[in-house]
């Protein structure tokens, strides 16, 4: 999942970053809105955090754009203004939940995972596959009914395989759905991820290389 956080507070962008990169998001940052609308523009993020009060505008206007041509990405707006009147005015522009700060960061990245599973076509909350059992809510892995301790970007990873098992997923696909604007996409940390995942999930191996075009789980590697 990759979330955009719009914040001009430096010290408060970070920390929001920090603690959903913690629980496996990408994340990126914008200080402004008109970096977030060029961002925006170019990526494709699962949930936007937005401030309201940003040096180029009020971010609802930025919310009420997208959602006038027809964007559907869930958001989250995060803001000092906690009036009723504000709140309102927040769903009323196309928001789809409202945080006040302060705020205690467990409940934001809370928040961001609820609001990442409203999707067009939903994400299920369990996926099997042969005797690998992933546990989306509580991003718990078990083979062979054996706990898998996984990263959060392993995690990730192996879910983004998982939900599309049968299809090719290329590197520059999983550096954009799993990392965010600082992976450097010609460095080897998906063979690394994916290397590490393989040993922890254990044989026989499911993840499979397609040389030259990226990684797979197939149907193949859960016959009896």
């Amino acid at each position: 999942m990759r979330v955009l956080v719009i914040e001009d507070d430096e010290g408060l962008g970070m920390e929001v970053a920090a603690g959903l990169r913690s629980a496996g998001f990408a994340v990126d940052l914008a200080p402004n809105l008109a970096d977030a609308d060029f961002k925006i523009s170019v990526n494709g993020y699962d949930v936007l955090v937005v401030d309201r009060g940003m040096p180029d505008g009020d971010g609802l206007h930025l919310v009420a754009a997208h959602r006038a041509r027809g964007q559907r990405v869930p958001v989250l707006m995060l803001t000092a203004r906690d009036a009723l009147a504000d709140r309102i005015a927040g769903f009323e522009h196309g928001a789809d939940d409202y945080l006040v700060k302060p705020f205690a960061l467990p409940e934001l990245v809370a928040r961001v995972r609820a609001l990442s599973r409203r999707r067009e076509y939903p994400a299920p909350a369990r996926i099997v596959l042969g005797d690998i059992d992933i546990d989306l809510p509580r991003r718990r892995v078990q083979r062979a009914g054996i706990l898998r301790s996984l990263t959060p970007k392993e995690f990730a990873v192996l879910e983004l395989l998982a939900t599309r098992a049968g299809s090719v997923i290329s590197r520059s696909e999983l550096i954009e759905c799993c990392w965010d604007e600082m992976a450097e996409p010609a460095s080897n940390v998906v063979d690394a991820v994916i290397a590490q995942l393989r040993r922890k999930l254990g044989a026989p191996p499911v993840i499979e290389t397609v040389r030259g075009t990226g990684f797979l789980i197939g149907s193949d590697s859960f016959a009896p």
